[in-house]
């Protein structure tokens, strides 16, 4: 399967595809003529969504305090842990809990889930802004009950605007 990069255009008479690189004509170039194609169409990743998705993740885990006191010891059989806060853990927490996950079987027969990769080559851009709409309604709802979407969106581009000058 061929596989290229197009960007859409307007043209006098519609909208047309065109090649990005020279490497992608190349590959259209190989296809048939006159043959019917079926084509599949994903939207590259935006870098600067995927940047403000974790300037969002970032901002909520340094205000987060977990409902357990963090002086608190807890034991697993014969062993005796003090959990802390870990960033990719709560990242994980928040894929799951938007219901961006698989459920594998563990060895005692319990279920697991694991967070969907969030990776430019595993998630198209459209599933990534489901997936950033879904997080702030998980955080608001799980973390920072005082917020509305609408005031956590803004504290992020705050924090974009920040960052970036």
């Amino acid at each position: 399967m061929s596989e290229f990069f197009c960007n859409k255009f307007k043209t006098g008479t519609g909208y047309a595809l065109m090649p990005s690189h020279q490497q992608d004509l190349e590959a259209i170039k190989k296809l048939p003529a006159g043959q019917p194609l079926r084509v599949k169409v994903t939207r590259m990743r935006n870098v600067g969504q995927h940047r403000k998705y974790f300037a969002l993740l970032n901002h909520v885990f340094d205000v987060w305090e977990p409902p357990v006191a963090k002086d608190e010891i807890v034991t697993f059989g014969d062993q005796v842990l003090q959990p802390e806060k870990n960033f990719e853990r709560f990242r994980h927490d928040i894929i799951i809990l938007c219901g961006f996950y698989d459920a594998h079987y563990r060895i005692n027969g319990e279920i697991r889930l694991e967070p969907k990769s969030i990776s430019f080559a595993s998630m198209d851009q459209d599933e990534f802004e489901q997936l950033y709409d879904k997080t702030i309604d998980v955080i608001i709802k799980h973390v920072l009950h005082n917020y509305t979407g609408d005031e956590l969106r803004e504290v992020v581009d705050q924090i974009m605007e920040f960052d970036s000058s």
